[in-house]
């Protein structure tokens, strides 16, 4: 699908969505990483009747899945998020919104699927108040805090290309129809990065985190967590589940692949008293077995980003419909060989990791 994908976009659209921060490690480490995580299979325990349903935090799913956020649907297809939208309602699995999203909320919401919000913390706080409320009015089952982006990551492609979003595509939820820094092409950067340094508040701390917990009702979710205290630490202000993330390899090209750094945030929820706090995993989710191995490394769900892009790109909602559907038929595969009659079940196997080789 990627390759289809790739023969449907411009180079310069392409590489805004494939690429990664500087050196583009951490995007690769995220792939390589699972090639290092095994699993000990169970024998001769009935599989046959596999389910794969079950809760992504608060939201019933067909599967311990849900389509992460990602900017600006329409560069990909001229249906944006509508079309995944609905794709993701047929498969049976959440929809993040984002707060980049070139279609309004409502129109997202309209399809039909089980929305959650994502929300960028933004120096304007009566618009981090405007859109967490919007989220609500449309029955968004979830808020999904990225903290992971105080400044947008140095990603060289699009630096390269001087990327700047054509005049037809918005951030709706942001600029209402006004042209921003995001569509003037420069040759020296990336014009989506000087648009973020414009609107997004580069000094979001812990603080910001409760004074959001306390003004909404909705499940807390906290993106872009890697080191356990940062897990514990957003347990203890109320947060639902904690999304570990480098961001698909785009922010901090140092960072650790994020199915590297599971076990650790696992391990100290596991052990913080008193805390109900689930676990997703996001970055280098390419295929049912992937979903198989955070299950097994004690995440409770997956984000599925760039394929699902692919997809759209591909061929609209169609192919949104066929990357979740082969998903799911992956991973239901994965369970079966492994002796998994449900996700409980998944949730017991052991893993082992191999070395790193030369």
């Amino acid at each position: 699908m990627a390759r289809h994908a790739r023969a449907a976009l411009t180079p310069e659209t392409w590489d805004w969505l494939d690429g990664g921060a500087e050196r583009e490690r951490a995007l690769a480490g995220n792939l390589t990483a699972f090639d290092r995580i095994t699993v000990l299979p169970r024998v001769l325990r009935d599989a046959s009747a596999c389910d794969t349903a079950g809760r992504v935090v608060d939201s019933t799913a067909t599967m311990p899945v849900a389509v992460a956020p990602i900017a600006y649907h329409r560069l990909f297809h001229p249906d944006g998020e509508p079309a995944a939208a609905r794709a993701a309602a047929a498969a049976g699995v959440p929809f993040i919104i984002s707060t980049l999203s070139s279609t309004p909320m409502a129109d997202i919401a309209a399809t039909g699927a089980t929305t959650w919000f994502q929300l960028y913390w933004l120096k304007d706080r009566a618009t981090v108040v405007d859109l967490v409320r919007q989220a609500e009015d449309i029955g968004s089952e979830a808020l999904v805090l990225t903290v992971d982006v105080p400044l947008m990551g140095r990603r060289l492609r699009d630096i390269r290309h001087g990327f700047a979003l054509p005049d037809t595509i918005r951030a709706v939820n942001l600029d209402h129809g006004a042209r921003t820094r995001a569509h003037r092409k420069t040759d020296h950067g990336s014009a989506i990065a000087a648009h973020t340094a414009d609107v997004f508040a580069p000094s979001v701390t812990w603080q910001d985190v409760a004074w959001l917990r306390a003004r909404t009702d909705l499940p807390l979710i906290v993106k872009g967590i890697l080191h356990p205290d940062d897990a514990v630490r957003a347990a203890e202000l109320g947060a639902a589940a904690v999304v570990v993330s480098n961001h698909g390899g785009r922010q901090l090209d140092l960072a650790v692949p994020s199915v590297l750094a599971l076990p650790g945030v696992v391990d100290a929820l596991g052990r913080a008293d008193g805390h109900q706090c689930r676990v997703l995993l996001d970055s280098g989710i390419r295929g049912g077995s992937d979903v198989l191995t955070a299950l097994a490394l004690g995440a409770s769900g997956v984000l599925l980003g760039r394929p699902v892009i692919w997809g759209l790109a591909a061929d609209g909602e169609k192919g949104c419909a066929q990357v979740l559907t082969l998903l799911r038929e992956e991973l239901r595969h994965a369970m079966i060989l492994a002796g998994c009659p449900d996700l409980a079940a998944a949730a017991q196997l052991q893993t082992t990791t191999v070395p790193w080789t030369r």
